[in-house]
C-alpha cells in the first residue's frame, strides 16, 4: 500500500486526502448496462462472411519478416511471396478456438490487478503523443520529465485504471534506448498495470526481461503483467516491427492488442460497414498469429478508425461515422469471444474549447455504450494524438470518472424504486426535506470536481476561472502532493543495473 502523510491540515491533509483517493479507486469496473447494437444479426454475420473473402481471395502483405511468413506457412496458410491467405476462414478458426475469452493483468500490487475481458472496463491514459502542452508553457516536444509527470498523474487518478504505455514520446533520449527509461518509469512512478514497447521486437524482449526482474522468472508463464500496442500497416499489411514484437509477447504469453489502425477513406473505404470489414480481417490476421505463435496466448482485437476531413486529409474525431464503426467492430468482437479495445477522449482540437470538449464526449460516450473492454486514450489526447495535454489530461480524467455510474445501469432495489417515500409524499410538496432525499443526498448524483456550479458571484468572487485555469492549478497540485508507491529495494536495484548493463551493449541511434 502506498505510503500515507501523516494527518494534519493545510497541505498535508490535502497531500493524505489525495493519496487516500488513489488507494480506494476501484481496480476496474464491471459494466451492468447492456450495449448498444446498431446492427442485426444478419448484416454483423454479412461483414464476417466478407473478412473471411478478404482473407483469402486478397490476403495480407507481410513486410520484412520471413519468420513470420514461415510460421503462417507452417500453420497452414497460403504464402505466396509475402503475400499470406487464409482459406476456409483459418484465421477466425485459429482465433476462436484457443484466444481467451478474458484474462487477468497483473500489477505489481495485487490490489490493482485488472480484469480485461466482458463485462469489465478498464481505463488507460493517452497513448503515443510526442508533443505535450500546457496553460504556461504551450505545446512543445515532450522529454523524461513530461513522461515522468503523466505516469504519476494516471497512479493518483482514481477514475484510471492502468498506467499506460508511452503516454508521451520522451524525444530527448535515444529512440533505441529511451523503452528502457518508460518501462522503469512505469515500474517505479506506479504500481497499476502497464503496457511494453512494441518499436522493435528486440525492445519488446527487453520488456519482457525487465517484467521478470520485476514479477520473477518463471511468473510470467502462468500470470500476465504485460500488455502491449501492435498496429496493422493498414491496408492489409502487418510488419515486422509489429508481428516480430507480437510473436516476444504471445510466447512469453504476454498479452497483445491487434489493432488495424486506419483512417477511414485513406487507408480503409469511406463507408462504415467496410471499414469495419477491412478492420476485422486485419486484426484475424494478427491475432490467428498470436495464437500461431502460442495457442491460448491472451490477446485483445482492438480498432482505431475515425473519419478524415475530405478537404485537409486530417483524421477528425466526434463525427457519427467512427461512433457507428466502434459499435460494430465491438459487436465483432463480442461474437469472437475475445476483449475488444477502442475508444477514448478523442478531438482534433489543438486547445480546450468548444470543440476539444464536444468532440471528446461523443467519442466517450460511444465508448461507454459499446461495452469497449479496455479503453486506451482515456484521458489527455489533443490535435489527433499529436500532443499530451497536461490540462486535458484532468479534465478528461475528471470526466472518466463518471463511468462507474453510468455503466452500473439502473438499480431496482426498494431504495431504488422508492415506493413507500412516494405513497407517504404529499402531491404538490417538494422533495428537499423528505427522509429519503435526506438519506441519498449524499450520493445521490455523480459531481465533477472540476466543473463549476457556483453562481455567478460566486465564481466571480473566486477569481472567475475557466477549466483550463482550473485544470491547470490541479495537475500542478497533484504532482506537488505526489508520493511514489513503495517497491522492493533489491529490484530496483536489480532493474537500474540491469539497464545501465544493457544500454552500454550498443550505441545510442535515433531509430
Amino acid at each position: 500500500m502506498p505510503r500515507r502523510t501523516r494527518p494534519g491540515g493545510g497541505r498535508a491533509a490535502r497531500q493524505a486526502a489525495r493519496t487516500a483517493d488513489a488507494v480506494a479507486s476501484v481496480p476496474y469496473l464491471t459494466r451492468s448496462l447492456d450495449p448498444v447494437e446498431v446492427l442485426s444479426t444478419e448484416g454483423l454475420e454479412q461483414i464476417e462472411h466478407h473478412a473471411d473473402l478478404l482473407l483469402a481471395e486478397v490476403g495480407i502483405e507481410i513486410h520484412d519478416d520471413p519468420e513470420a511468413l514461415q510460421i503462417f506457412a507452417d500453420g497452414g496458410a497460403d504464402v505466396d511471396g509475402t503475400r499470406v491467405r487464409f482459406p476456409d476462414g483459418m484465421a477466425r478458426e485459429l482465433v476462436t478456438a484457443t484466444a481467451p475469452s478474458s484474462f487477468t493483468q497483473h500489477a505489481r500490487n495485487p490490489d490493482r490487478s485488472v480484469v480485461i475481458g466482458d463485462p469489465h472496463m478498464v481505463l488507460a491514459p493517452a497513448y503515443g503523443p510526442p508533443f505535450v502542452s500546457d496553460l504556461d508553457h504551450g505545446r512543445r516536444y515532450a522529454t523524461l520529465e513530461d513522461f515522468h509527470n503523466f505516469v504519476k498523474l494516471a497512479w493518483l487518478s482514481p477514475a484510471l485504471h492502468h498506467s499506460g504505455g508511452t503516454v508521451c514520446e520522451p524525444v530527448d533520449l535515444p529512440v533505441n534506448k529511451r523503452h528502457l527509461d518508460m518501462v522503469a518509469a512505469h515500474v517505479r512512478l506506479s504500481d497499476k498495470p502497464f503496457m511494453g514497447s512494441v518499436t522493435a521486437p528486440e525492445r519488446a524482449q527487453d520488456t519482457v526481461e525487465l517484467a521478470r526482474i520485476v514479477f520473477g522468472a518463471d511468473r510470467l508463464e502462468t500470470d500476465t503483467v504485460l500488455l502491449s500496442l501492435c498496429n496493422a500497416n493498414s491496408p492489409m499489411s502487418w510488419d515486422r516491427a509489429m508481428l516480430g514484437s507480437a510473436k516476444v509477447y504471445a510466447e512469453n504469453n504476454q498479452a497483445c492488442i491487434i489493432t488495424p489502425f486506419m483512417v477511414a477513406g485513406a487507408m480503409s473505404p469511406v463507408t462504415v460497414a467496410a471499414t469495419a470489414t477491412q478492420t476485422l480481417a486485419e486484426a484475424l490476421a494478427g491475432m490467428a498469429f498470436t495464437q500461431l505463435v502460442r495457442p491460448g496466448a491472451p490477446v485483445v482485437f482492438g480498432s482505431f478508425a475515425p473519419s478524415m476531413s475530405m478537404q485537409t486529409g486530417a483524421p477528425t474525431f466526434g463525427t457519427p461515422e467512427p461512433q457507428l464503426v466502434l459499435f460494430l467492430v465491438a459487436a465483432l468482437a463480442r461474437r469472437l469471444g475475445v476483449p475488444f479495445r477502442s475508444g477514448g477522449n478523442f478531438t482534433s482540437s489543438k486547445t480546450l474549447d468548444y470543440q476539444a470538449a464536444y468532440e471528446s464526449a461523443i467519442s466517450f460516450l460511444a465508448t461507454m455504450q459499446a461495452g469497449v473492454n479496455f479503453v486506451l486514450h482515456s484521458a489527455g489526447w489533443l490535435e489527433g494524438g499529436l500532443v499530451m495535454g497536461y490540462e486535458k489530461f484532468v479534465l478528461d480524467a475528471d470526466q472518466a470518472g463518471m463511468v462507474p455510474r453510468y455503466a452500473a445501469g439502473v438499480a431496482t432495489d426498494d431504495n431504488a424504486m422508492a415506493l413507500d417515500a412516494m405513497r407517504s409524499h404529499p402531491p404538490g410538496e417538494h422533495w428537499l426535506g423528505h427522509p429519503h432525499t435526506l438519506a441519498n443526498f449524499e450520493s445521490a448524483f455523480w459531481v465533477s470536481a472540476m466543473a463549476n456550479h457556483a453562481s455567478f458571484e460566486q465564481w466571480e468572487a473566486d477569481g472567475a476561472l475557466g477549466a483550463e485555469q482550473r485544470a491547470n492549478a490541479r495537475w500542478k497540485e497533484l504532482l506537488a502532493g505526489y508520493e511514489a508507491p513503495p517497491l522492493d529495494d533489491a529490484i530496483d536495484a536489480e532493474m537500474t543495473e540491469w539497464i545501465s548493463r544493457r544500454k552500454a551493449e550498443f550505441p545510442d541511434s535515433d531509430v
